[in-house]
């Protein structure tokens, strides 16, 4: 198929289609006559090119998309969709507040925080790839977005982009890579998001969770102690990542440099250690899981 009628078929210009050419995307053949020639093959993948370039994605990322069977690309790419939408609106509140009579130099820490956050939250991408690198990485942008003041602020962040440079990869099995693709496959940023925000409210008030939750809590607690779960994929999943966290420094560089720059991650962690110890109260087994 020739240039023009591949233009008719996927709205999609000349120059469009040459650019893709130029970056690899696409590769046509040529003919005798020296015209290229495109296969259905490659007709298509300009079609869903051309989706992914009104979405915003870049050449780069397209690349890297259609060369994934597995959709994690995708997955991934929606979480930094979601991440760039939170600084947007971060950027937004500053501009408000540049409005309303805030001096540029006040803005400008401000603003040194939203580029900052971006930089952690991509690098925890890549620490922690699959379904357990977008849930933390969501999990922790929430409290990227305030400005480093002070130098303990600043030391720690340049702790935990150190720690993120250097934390080796989370390699896990095969089989086990496949499972959680399995059961995150039509888990998005806004199921995330939703599972984050139960986490939240159940440890504004834990004594209330409790009281609302016993029958689920008391269930959960005896498939936790059940051989079903003990031989799960799930079992294993988390004893992998309970032991690349210790091993990596996770628990003792991370976590303490996140509170350390954070706030509100400090204030967050302080509520969840309150909440843990009144369910340990209450159900002292779960201790044991």
């Amino acid at each position: 198929m020739l240039i023009n009628e591949v233009c008719k078929i996927t709205g999609l210009t000349r120059k469009a289609i040459e650019y893709y050419i130029e970056k690899g995307l696409i590769s046509p053949s040529f003919l005798e006559n020296g015209y290229r020639n495109f296969s259905d093959d490659e007709v298509e993948r300009l079609k869903k090119i051309s989706v992914l370039r009104k979405l915003g994605v870049s050449a780069d990322d397209i690349k890297a998309v259609l060369s994934d069977k597995s959709g994690r690309e995708l997955q991934t790419l929606a979480v930094k969709k979601e991440l760039d939408i939170q600084r947007e609106q971060a950027k937004k509140s500053i501009l408000e507040k540049l409005a309303g009579g805030k001096s540029y130099s006040e803005i400008s820490t401000e603003l040194q925080a939203v580029e900052g956050s971006k930089t952690i939250t991509e690098k925890l991408l890549d620490a922690f790839p699959g379904y357990y690198g977008r849930f933390i990485c969501l999990h922790f942008a929430r409290f990227l977005n305030e400005p480093v003041r002070t130098r303990s602020q600043q030391s720690a962040y340049d702790r935990i982009i150190s720690f993120l440079d250097s934390v080796p990869p989370l390699n896990l099995p095969e089989d086990l890579q496949a499972w959680m693709m399995e059961i995150t496959e039509e888990t998005g940023t806004e199921q995330i998001a939703e599972s984050l925000e139960h986490t939240r409210k159940s440890i504004e008030d834990p004594g209330e969770f409790i009281s609302n939750n016993r029958e689920m809590l008391e269930q959960y607690i005896a498939f936790r102690q059940s051989d079903e779960y003990k031989n799960s994929p799930a079992y294993r999943l988390m004893a992998y990542i309970k032991e690349f966290n210790q091993a990596s420094g996770y628990y003792d560089v991370f976590i303490p440099a996140m509170k350390e720059l954070s706030p509100s991650y400090a204030e967050y962690y302080e509520q969840l250690e309150k909440a843990n110890e009144r369910l340990f109260a209450e159900y002292p087994d779960i201790e044991k899981l």
